[in-house]
């Protein structure tokens, strides 16, 4: 049953562009300059190195091949919500949405604030000395209220912001490629190791895998706003596979670019993305990249700000004691509780983190186990609501089934395994908080009155 007004109602409004912009430009954040240079560490070759980029690309496409049959069949807001809910029941549903709100949500938009904060200070210098950490965090928080309040005012106002700050992260990243592909190369490149699995352990391959697919997270986040696309039939598998295969492009062509230009030793370099950019502009190129880091930041917090508020908004229309967060606002057409909500967590866990912390890093922790234990439910979720309930209309069924949706899982459960490994190994505390976040969830979760009564439709 829907508790929220009939009147007020997300409306049908983004179109194949808009959609594909708020893929894109959640997944392309900050992580690609960050994170490959990691990555590039941790292979032996180069062929070891576009393999596993290719192996990221290739499982975020079955990912977005199984959303799409999930997206197509139950275009409502919520994405993931919605499709817990109906396979797995209202307290799984509840989990995950306690899960979004509390953890991973915070978590993936406190990372890419930081990722902003760190590269704005390179442009305006203001953190020194003892107060360096203080300034970090007003950095952060001021891109979290700047957005929030963006998307507060209208789709409208939500979606054009997005649409402009992929646009310009993508043709920042064009002409890195372009640079890097044109440039003569290392004077006197270095030999590359062979490739063999002797260089290149199953350690080495877990920890790869982490950085790789955490740098194309994202590629679902447009079910999540299903009730607002135009024609979702049609365009949300457009969406899934444009949004996925055109960063998987860009990814390989940006790392060709380092490769190319600085030879492997030369990508392993933090400033890998920077030092491409001077062969071309110079003295301007660490002032460039800045910038051009800060605008992926932004676009991945204002798109991540925009979809999460939706399950939160889905989460409320079912759920009595939390109905306040499915209102949708007739006015400014937008869910304004829902993003207030995720903006006052975000904030606060944001400060929380960022003094005494590395922001970036301890929040992308903190918010691994539960990313990966839900995507694995939605993966089992398609193939329980398969056999639950057939006659629903499904525009698109997904190739390979039921072996896509289970190598989907496969590589999923890989990533819970990897981080918690990771977490017991480093002693992370920010992942052990996580768990005790989703377990009081459990909790709340029998403290769940059901609404008069339930619409399964």
């Amino acid at each position: 049953m829907s508790l929220a007004p009939p009147s007020a109602a997300p409306r049908r409004q983004l179109t194949l562009f808009d959609s594909t912009c708020l893929i894109v430009g959640i997944i392309i954040g900050a992580g690609i300059y960050r994170s490959s240079p990691e990555i590039a560490q941790l292979t032996p070759s180069v062929a070891w190195l576009m393999g596993l980029w290719l192996l990221g690309g290739a499982l975020s496409l079955i990912g977005a091949l199984c959303y799409a049959e999930l997206a197509t069949a139950y275009p409502k807001e919520g994405g993931d919500y919605v499709y817990l809910t109906r396979a797995m029941g209202r307290r799984v549903g509840f989990l995950f949405a306690w899960c979004q709100l509390w953890i991973v949500r915070p978590g993936s938009i406190g990372a890419m604030a930081y990722a902003f904060a760190e590269f704005a200070n390179r442009i305006w210098p203001r953190a020194e000395g003892q107060s360096a950490g203080y300034v970090l965090v007003a950095y952060a928080a001021g891109s979290i209220i700047v957005m929030t309040a963006i998307n507060i005012a209208g789709v409208r106002e939500g979606k054009w912001t997005q649409n402009v700050l992929t646009t310009a992260k993508v043709l920042g990243l064009a002409a890195i490629v372009a640079i890097g592909l044109l440039s003569a190369g290392p004077a006197a490149p270095t030999p590359e190791p062979p490739a063999t699995p002797s260089n290149f352990t199953l350690s080495d391959f877990g920890m790869a895998m982490i950085f790789v697919l955490f740098v194309f997270g994202g590629w679902n986040e447009m079910a999540y706003v299903g009730a607002e696309l135009r024609n979702p039939r049609k365009n949300i598998l457009r969406t899934l596979l444009i949004g996925t295969l055109a960063v998987t492009a860009i990814y390989l062509l940006v790392n060709l670019a380092f490769v190319h230009a600085l030879g492997l030793d030369g990508a392993r370099c933090p400033t890998a993305a920077a030092d491409v950019l001077k062969l071309g502009i110079g003295p301007w190129a660490d002032q460039a990249i800045s910038l051009l880091i800060c605008i992926s930041a932004l676009g991945a917090i204002n798109g991540q700000i925009f979809t999460g508020s939706r399950i939160y908004y889905a989460f409320g229309t079912e759920h009595r004691l939390y109905a306040w967060l499915g209102r949708w606002n007739p006015r400014l057409g937008t869910p304004v509780c829902s993003l207030l909500i995720q903006g006052a967590i975000t904030l606060a866990l944001a400060v929380w983190f960022g003094l005494g912390h590395e922001g970036f890093e301890s929040m992308v922790k903190f918010t691994t186990p539960g990313f990966w234990f839900f995507l694995t439910l939605v993966g089992a979720s398609l193939i329980v609501l398969r056999k639950r309930e057939p006659d629903v209309e499904r525009p698109y069924r997904v190739p390979g089934y039921p072996v896509t949706p289970i190598l989907f899982c496969l590589s999923s459960i890989f990533m819970v395994y990897a981080g918690l490994d990771y977490a017991v190994t480093n002693r992370s505390w920010e992942a052990f908080w996580s768990i005790a976040i989703l377990l009081v969830g459990v909790a709340m979760s029998f403290h769940d009155p059901r609404p008069r009564r339930e619409d399964h439709g």
